[in-house]
């Protein structure tokens, strides 16, 4: 099970020119649609005198959401080769956007293609891609004498972790990868005693 993901954590910038056209990128963290929308508007004030404000995005832990835009270039152009560049590094929850300043000469459709792949790849290689898990947080009650219990089974995953509240029942909040969830559920349902309220996905650690 693939329960693990690439993204990065800091905006990184790249440049190229190509026959006198100057391309500056930028891959930015996001995690929603908004985020992603409110980063467009606040570029295209900034470069409000530049030619082409292109751009592609990919969110969500599985990659389900995408899109990419030419702004003005020819289709197929621009979004495509920005959003290819995420897709060979296997990126999500980043936006790409290249900024075009028009150099007076015509690339082409090729040599547009060529430049926006280039851009996005400079951005890239500029930014420190981290991986991430996918989650599940399960919580649990129980009475003080099954402490030990459930301790002997939390120590044998060693991915999980866990924050305890101790009143007169115990009550802990366990994180653990999502490839090892089930096996875990499993393990603290078969103590009696033991309520094991069902995972909520937790995104990323």
């Amino acid at each position: 099970m693939d329960d693990s993901y690439k993204t990065i954590e800091e905006i990184a910038e790249g440049y190229i020119t190509e026959r006198k056209s100057k391309f500056i990128s930028y891959i930015i963290p996001v995690k929603t649609e908004d985020e992603v929308k409110e980063i467009l508007d606040e570029y295209r004030k900034k470069y409000y005198n530049a030619r082409h404000v292109c751009w592609a995005y990919m969110l969500g832990e599985t990659r389900e959401e995408f899109r990419a835009n030419d702004d003005g270039e020819p289709s197929g152009t621009a979004g495509r080769p920005i959003l290819g560049q995420i897709n060979s590094f296997e990126l999500t929850n980043v936006l790409i956007l290249v900024v075009r300043y028009f150099g007076g000469t015509l690339l082409g459709t090729g040599g547009l293609i060529k430049a926006y792949k280039e851009a996005a790849a400079a951005a890239i290689e500029n930014a420190k891609i981290v991986e991430k898990t996918i989650d599940d947080t399960y919580v649990l009650h129980f009475d003080y004498p099954l402490l030990n219990d459930v301790m002997r089974i939390l120590h044998q995953f060693e991915e999980s972790s866990w924050t305890q509240n101790f009143t007169e029942t115990c009550e802990m909040e366990v994180t653990i990868r999502q490839s090892q969830s089930e096996a875990l559920f499993n393990s603290l349902s078969k103590i009696y005693g033991v309520t094991v309220v069902e995972p909520q996905n937790e995104g990323e650690q």
